[in-house]
């Protein structure tokens, strides 16, 4: 004989497995409160500022201080895709000569789940004009750190076609 899977069936099958869950099962997260998350999200822009800041003034070891061991960094080129190791390698010659590069963040979005956290930020640069960031941050021995950071040209959607040609060229 088959049985028809009724929406009564499957109601009724889905509450007695809920039911039944083994003691100490896992379950969802409390949310944080409000507060805590504000509090994190302060923390974050702080970093990310002194972050910012480090670069505009070539100091290496603040800025790279701000990273993970493990963090991945994105340039504008597609080339670009760094891990620290390298990115700290092509970075320190500049740094030691107190040269950097200064990205103004002018609006930013932190999201903050736990101890992972994602952003994007619209930043200025004198030469590239607006620029986008985005990136994922961890927290580690209750600090945050960056571990993964994508900067990216904008283009107006009205201009896309012609800097797809002048690349292609």
């Amino acid at each position: 004989m088959r049985h028809r899977l009724t929406l009564p069936f499957l109601a009724a099958s889905a509450l007695l497995v809920a039911c039944h869950a083994p003691a100490g099962a896992a379950s969802a997260p409390e949310p944080v409160p409000a507060v805590e998350l504000e509090v994190e999200r302060a923390a974050i822009e702080l970093l990310l500022n002194d972050w910012h800041q480090a670069a505009s003034v070539g100091d290496g070891a603040r800025y790279f201080g701000h990273m993970a061991e493990d963090a991945i960094f994105l340039g504008t080129d597609a080339s670009e895709r760094w891990t620290l190791a390298a990115f700290r390698a092509f970075c320190e010659p500049y740094f030691a000569k107190g040269a950097g590069w200064t990205y103004t963040p002018r609006e930013r979005h932190v999201f903050v789940e736990g101890a992972v956290a994602w952003f994007d930020e619209k930043l200025w640069n004198d030469k590239y004009g607006e620029c986008r960031g985005t990136g994922a941050l961890k927290k580690l021995a209750g600090e945050w750190k960056l571990e993964h950071y994508s900067l990216t040209l904008l283009v107006p959607n009205e201009r896309a076609a012609d800097v797809v040609q002048a690349i292609r060229r």
